[in-house]
């Protein structure tokens, strides 16, 4: 009788794509740090340079994250001052996130991270896009 043995790790595609991740997240580090900024605030900033007044409902869902663990994320970044937190007029029980001054400030900063990202990742246009588009169907077979 043989036994099944499992693929090797580096053959597992949860491990590669693990790995990478830790390996970005990395280098985004001392890149943030002079904006006082984690990778979590990184994003989170990012979506709402991309639009503003955004419940903290619809920001979880851009993330792909639950709301519970965006509020923190949302109040530090307030007590930061880069963001403000409002009540939706159309619906009290909801708080809409805007930028201030310094959130849309940062906007700057953030796209020269962004650069430094693209320039330490070493790759060609298309390659980066093809590695965009094989992601985006793996997160959308994911969620089937």
């Amino acid at each position: 009788m043989t036994s099944l043995l499992p693929p090797r790790l580096a053959d597992h595609l949860c491990f590669n794509l693990y790995s990478t991740s830790l390996k970005m997240t990395q280098l985004y580090k001392p890149l943030l740090a002079p904006l006082n900024l984690t990778y979590p605030q990184y994003l989170l900033m990012v979506v709402l340079w991309e639009q503003e007044g955004l419940g903290i409902g619809e920001l979880a869902t851009r993330l792909g994250q639950d709301p519970g663990s965006i509020t923190p994320v949302v109040k530090r970044l307030e007590a930061e001052g880069y963001l403000i937190r409002n009540r939706d007029p159309e619906d009290e029980r909801n708080r809409v996130v805007t930028l201030t001054a310094s959130g849309r400030k940062l906007r700057t900063a953030g796209a020269q991270v962004s650069q430094k990202i693209a320039d330490a990742c070493n790759m060609k246009r298309d390659e980066f896009e093809a590695i965009m588009r094989i992601l985006d169907k793996l997160g959308s077979n994911l969620d089937r």
